[in-house]
């Protein structure tokens, strides 16, 4: 993996950038780059990105904002029956020697008759929820914004309270982005509303929970057990940000972690390589790009090395609204 200085010295002339989940990029590393025009983000979330530095540059900032939903959404039903279901435990028992046949044992839960709660409910909320449905899950939601009682109507789902979601639900499952308002949403006092033996699940945000308070959870028996595909040693854009997993998540039989592979389906990261090359194409063009997160003025139309332009202010994520 290039260094951030091996990164600059190859995108100092660059008039376009594909950048990845894992990258970081702010003004300092904008002044850099006096030729850039756009900034195409083959994800859906963008806080490692300075959208305002990119905007006072003149530089579009693009993401792909639908293309990982269904695969997202997927992989938040497997997880929520990989730890309701104790798949984890079961794997390691037999790798580790300990079945012999059929024994009453790993005892689990059912997604059929549980109510689930999502905190969230964009896009990815709404698949999620969709896909639980058919287990034959109650399903209620906490949202800044209730849906329109049609789309409630049609998944069904029913909205509530935060801290009400957390007292009434079987299993809680994570879909919202990271901002200021939900930095730490999740934290020693949410999760104590939980009914005992409750399960959680993010694929959301690692920061939107603290790992600190799901660890205590975890060994007070309050949480039941906890799967996630996102961290907060990944939120590189807060300071202070951990470096690491706790210990307590990793070495925890109740928990079940995978590394970010919400996208990580081949035809999914494909299109959306694709599609973040085609609006780099776009904003190059001259155009418009399809997804834009950020409002140049006028439309990234500066010439090659020429001084930024006087631009409108970027337009911020819409608070509420999963990202991943």
């Amino acid at each position: 993996m290039w260094s951030r200085a091996q990164v600059l010295d190859r995108a100092a002339d660059a008039e376009g950038l594909i950048t990845c989940m894992a990258d970081s990029i702010d003004d300092a590393f904008l002044a850099g780059c006096r030729r850039l025009r756009v900034v195409s983000a083959t994800l859906k979330g963008y806080d490692n990105f300075d959208a305002q530095a990119c905007a006072r540059r003149g530089i579009w900032l693009t993401v792909v904002p639908d293309t990982i939903i269904a695969p997202t959404a997927e992989l938040a039903v497997g997880l929520v029956i990989g730890i309701m279901r104790r798949v984890g435990e079961a794997d390691r028992q037999i790798r580790d020697g300990g079945f012999s046949g059929w024994r009453p044992q790993l005892y689990g839960s059912s997604l059929d008759g549980a109510t689930v709660g999502l905190v969230g409910m964009g896009p990815l909320g709404q698949a999620v929820a969709e896909r639980l449905a058919a287990f034959g899950s109650r399903i209620v939601y906490h949202d800044l914004q209730a849906l329109p009682a049609v789309v409630e109507r049609a998944l069904p789902a029913a909205s509530l309270g935060l801290e009400e979601l957390f007292a009434a639900s079987d299993v809680v499952v994570v879909v919202l982005p990271l901002s200021e308002r939900t930095v730490g949403l999740v934290d020693r006092s949410t999760l104590g509303l939980l009914r005992p033996g409750a399960f959680v699940v993010n694929v959301g945000r690692g920061s939107v929970i603290d790992e600190a308070a799901v660890v205590e959870a975890l060994a007070d028996g309050r949480l039941g057990a906890y799967a996630a595909d996102v961290f907060a040693m990944e939120d590189r854009a807060l300071q202070g940000h951990p470096e690491r997993i706790p210990h307590g998540l990793l070495e925890h039989p109740r928990t079940l972690l995978t590394p970010h592979l919400g996208s990580a389906v081949d035809n999914v990261r494909r299109d959306m390589s694709l599609e973040a090359a085609r609006q780099v194409r776009q904003a190059l063009d001259g155009q418009r790009p399809d997804h834009p997160v950020n409002q140049p003025k006028p439309a990234t139309a500066r010439r090659p090395g020429a001084p930024p332009l006087e631009i409108q202010d970027a337009e911020g994520p819409t608070v509420g609204r999963p990202i991943v």
